[in-house]
């Protein structure tokens, strides 16, 4: 069971392999001038370890439980697709938002997430400075617009 102060810190989880984009959407959050706690993971394994609290993730205060998580499909190991499905089927974690942030236009990836469950299917913004309008509208709806359990 997830504690009460967990739950209301601004925490958003983001897995996604490539080391560029996790620094071009770290320094996004930072210019959107949000308060959002970031942490990244690099494949959808590590994501699953980070949410079980195994590893170095059982760790609460460094790496506490994220409120929504921004989630690559193309990754190592175990891509997007699978997480998302073993999140939604997973009794504990199947509240969680999921959002994909990704480059695929697909459309059988965006039926097959919505199919899967996730919240939300966003195309990584093409240029900086609507990443930072993406950050700043994301902590604004899932922070101040939505009620998280």
């Amino acid at each position: 069971m997830i504690k009460k102060a967990q739950r209301t810190r601004k925490c958003i989880l983001v897995a996604d392999d490539d080391a560029d984009d996790r620094e071009l959407i770290k320094v996004a959050f930072e210019e959107s001038g949000t308060e959002t706690e970031l942490r990244f993971v690099e494949n959808g394994e590590e994501i699953m370890y980070y949410l079980n609290r195994q590893g170095k993730y059982v760790d609460e205060e460094k790496y506490p439980f994220p409120s929504i998580i921004l989630l690559d499909l193309n990754m190592p190991r175990k891509d997007g697709r699978e997480v998302l499905r073993e999140i939604k089927e997973h009794a504990n974690l199947k509240w969680l938002p999921i959002i994909i942030l990704t480059t695929s236009t697909e459309a059988k990836d965006i039926s097959k997430c919505y199919e899967l469950g996730v919240n939300s299917y966003t195309i990584k913004p093409s240029n900086f400075s609507d990443l930072v309008s993406f950050a700043r509208m994301l902590h604004t709806y899932w922070f101040t617009v939505v009620q998280l359990p």
